[in-house]
């Protein structure tokens, strides 16, 4: 390994915030492990999802395959298991048989860890990292790539272990939950008529991912959106009220889906002693009334149609969030001041949400909370591609694959959303009855 450090810039990223940023991803990931007890490894959560122990060779795998590989064409560590570890999985309905596969020992494991790493902080202090004209490393794509790609997964990692037993989960010692009500009363905020600046121009940032470009602006109606997010509270009405029983408030894919799985509550709940509590990370906790309820698109959806409203779009999203009456996009919804504990619920702030409401210096121009953090948001938009959509070189089935028909658009980040990711052009998406993401909603309706 190179014994100096070379803090020459890349064109975007310095080599020395490069090597911090993957070093603390690498930290932050092993904390996560950290948190299990060690007969977990080989454990399944998720039925649609590999075993924790893909998890742990993915992440390092993942940077060895794309910068160090193809990116640098440096060799690799071992081609097994790279091929193993190269790449998840689409999280479909109907489970995932993790016996296909062939899992190494944890020796085995650590090993292959701890080679990959040293090899990619070998070539995040070394080697040329910024090489204009490579299709891989022109303005250090595949170093973003690696970066944001382990940020992502850490989030994919908290939600899997939100479905462990807490018997196989220690809780940290700093541990806490925020359970008073919210400060902020519902009600509607009118979002005037104007426009929205979806995904980003290229050179206006120094990375995104393929499907955030080239952002078209577009026009959009005058509307209302809830001030803050659909709470447990506000979906416990429609538990009672008989909601996932009646066929009405569902398409009939969703309410194949209900039947099938038998489902009378959202997944984030659970039922004890005749009480409704939430499945909290480390224990139980009678339902906090106040946080943001998580659910699937298919339920959300459900739930506006019970109250006569329906879910934002991706574009009445972007203009509640990032437009002001000025007409001028904003980099965050609370303005240009960077990200902070003051403005939300984000980048590993908390084990679980927050009451809604509770971060005001986080609202947006007109008013509306929580826009960043505490839970994506669902929306109606299919995901696809931009008009001119070009896969990214270092990882071009990261987009194109999920161009389906069969993903929804969601925005604005959850409390395992790295800060780096809350920039307006970031778009995460999922299949619409998968519902163990942090992923909340509010609904719209559109104004005269």
């Amino acid at each position: 390994m190179s014994s100096t450090l070379q803090n020459t810039p890349v064109r975007g990223i310095a080599r020395e915030h490069a090597l911090d940023w993957y070093r603390r991803n690498r930290a932050r990931t092993q904390a996560l492990f950290d948190v299990l007890t060690p007969d977990t490894l080989y454990a399944q959560p998720i039925a649609q999802r590999h075993p924790i122990v893909f998890y742990v060779g993915h992440l390092p795998g993942f940077s060895l395959n794309t910068l160090v590989k193809r990116g640098l064409g440096r060799p690799g560590v071992d081609e097994a298991l790279e091929r193993l570890f190269a790449r998840g999985i689409d999280p479909d309905e109907d489970g995932h048989d993790a016996a296909a596969f062939t899992w190494p020992d944890p020796e085995a494991v650590r090993a292959f860890v701890q080679a990959a790493d040293d090899r990619v902080i070998d070539a995040l202090a070394s080697a040329d990292l910024d090489q204009p004209g490579h299709p891989l490393l022109d303005r250090a794509e595949a170093v973003y790539a690696i970066l944001e790609h382990e940020a992502m997964h850490q989030e994919t990692l908290l939600y899997m272990w939100h479905r462990l037993p807490h018997a196989a989960k220690r809780a940290p010692a700093d541990y806490t939950l925020r359970l008073e009500p919210g400060a902020v009363a519902q009600g509607d905020v009118r979002i005037p008529a104007g426009t929205a600046a979806l995904g980003a121009r290229r050179g206006d940032i120094p990375f995104g991912w393929d499907n955030e470009f080239p952002g078209p602006v577009v026009e959009v109606e005058s509307f209302r959106i809830q001030r803050l997010n659909v709470t447990n509270g506000d979906f416990l009405a429609f538990v009672e009220a008989g909601g996932y029983s009646d066929p009405q408030w569902w398409s009939p894919q969703d309410w194949a889906w209900v039947q099938a799985e038998q489902l009378a509550h959202p997944t984030f709940w659970t039922r004890r002693e005749g009480q409704w509590c939430w499945r909290g990370m480390f224990e139980d906790i009678a339902l906090p009334l106040a946080w943001p309820v998580y659910v699937s698109q298919a339920e959300a959806s459900a739930y506006a149609r019970w109250t006569g409203r329906r879910l934002p779009t991706e574009a009445e999203y972007q203009r509640a969030a990032f437009g002001s009456p000025d007409g001028a996009p904003r980099p965050h919804p609370w303005g240009a001041a960077p990200a902070t504990a003051a403005h939300g619920v984000f980048d590993f702030s908390s084990w679980e949400p927050a009451p809604v409401g509770t971060h005001p210096d986080g609202q947006s121009a007109w008013g509306v909370h929580d826009l960043a953090g505490n839970g994506w948001e669902w929306t109606t938009t299919v995901f696809d591609g931009f008009a001119g959509f070009t896969p990214i070189p270092s990882y071009p089935e990261y987009s194109a694959d999920f161009f389906d028909g069969s993903h929804f658009v969601l925005k604005g980040g959850s409390q395992a959303t790295a800060r780096e990711l809350l920039r307006p052009s970031f778009r995460n998406w999922f299949r619409p009855r998968y519902p163990y993401v942090y992923a909340t909603f509010r609904t719209v309706e559109v104004t005269a």
